[in-house]
């Protein structure tokens, strides 16, 4: 029996989330949920969209399944996502991008990772006004942070035998910043000599990724970077919708959640795409050494996609978040 904290979510978080839950225990796997909550709906009640009683929850666990939290543009509260992954030290966020049967997409070979340094960049949160209309946002990286990622990168790549890291950059223009990063990540490639490592900036790593996405296996970058290129490879696949997500800490604490929105126009309408939460739920049964479980959640997916039958809104068709979850329990 498992421990987990189980954060639904807000919108239609917690639809996806009970959909998770049953594939799972479909899959044989017991888990008790520790359920908290977070996001918008306890900003009201406490003061803080992530309570300390949801850190406490995870610390306690170790390990956390989350749903889509809503975070206000340009003003609000600040992002509950962003304050897990710091409050937590979780300083790795894994974004495969993986092409599946039956899904119409512009490729049918895309088999690549991203990477994303969790902790720092323009995500530290520190800007400020200068003078009226003029705001300053602070880029931090350091070496620290940086030697970290890339030893996770190039370890990353061993364990699950991939070929490939790509460092992503803009250290033609961020000369101190970007180029501390790439300097790490060549010193944390020589303790893995054995995998083949190459850079590239990151404008030009856009256009690759659009035309000959077959070139890359596993991607290194900063946070910003991270952010924009992981969703870029979603699309590569067919959207957030279908892809997963996990957020790993140095103390051993790990974090899965789905990265789409919130979609509150559909919330509670039974209509949300549950397969990336499904799928993130099979990669913390991977992190849980529940390998042989994760195998078949994550084979009964693609044989419902392959199957073309069951279709939710998102995927051109009509089914339902509760008709998709049947089709994959009953594919297990």
């Amino acid at each position: 029996m498992h421990t987990v904290t189980l954060i639904a979510g807000d919108g239609i978080g917690p639809e996806v989330a009970e959909s998770t839950i049953r594939v799972i225990e479909a899959a044989g796997v017991k888990i008790d949920w520790d359920r908290v909550d977070a996001g918008s709906d306890v900003m009201t009640k406490y003061g803080t969209a992530v309570p300390d009683f949801v850190i406490d929850s995870i610390l306690r666990n170790q390990i956390a399944l989350k749903g889509p939290i809503s975070t206000p543009v340009g003003s609000g509260f600040a992002s509950a996502n962003v304050t897990l992954r710091k409050r937590l030290n979780l300083y790795a966020n894994v974004r495969p991008a993986v092409t599946l049967p039956g899904v119409e997409s512009r490729y049918d070979n895309v088999d690549l990772v991203v990477i994303r340094e969790n902790s720092e960049d323009l995500y530290s949160g520190l800007e400020h006004y200068v003078i009226p209309g003029v705001v300053e946002s602070l880029k931090i990286i350091t070496e620290t942070a940086c030697l970290r990622i890339g030893r996770f990168a190039f370890q990353y790549a061993k364990q699950n035998g991939r070929k490939k890291v790509t460092s992503v950059h803009k250290a033609n223009i961020m000369k101190l910043a970007d180029g501390l990063f790439l300097e790490c990540i060549r010193r944390a490639h020589r303790d893995y000599p054995e995998i083949e490592y190459d850079e590239m900036i990151v404008d030009n790593c856009c256009q690759q990724l659009v035309m000959k996405p077959e070139k890359f296996d596993v991607m290194v970058m900063e946070n910003l970077y991270g952010d924009i290129i992981s969703d870029l490879t979603s699309g590569l696949v067919g959207g957030l919708g279908l892809t997963a997500s996990a957020n790993i800490g140095a103390n051993g604490i790990a974090m899965f959640e789905a990265v789409h929105g919130s979609a509150p126009d559909i919330a509670g309408r039974n209509l949300a795409n549950p397969i990336a939460l499904i799928l993130s739920g099979a990669m913390m049964l991977i992190h849980l050494n529940e390998g042989e479980a994760a195998n078949r959640v994550q084979n009964a997916v693609k044989k419902v996609l392959a199957a073309g039958v069951v279709r939710t809104g998102d995927l051109g068709g009509t089914s339902s978040t509760t008709q998709m979850t049947d089709a994959i329990i009953s594919e297990l």
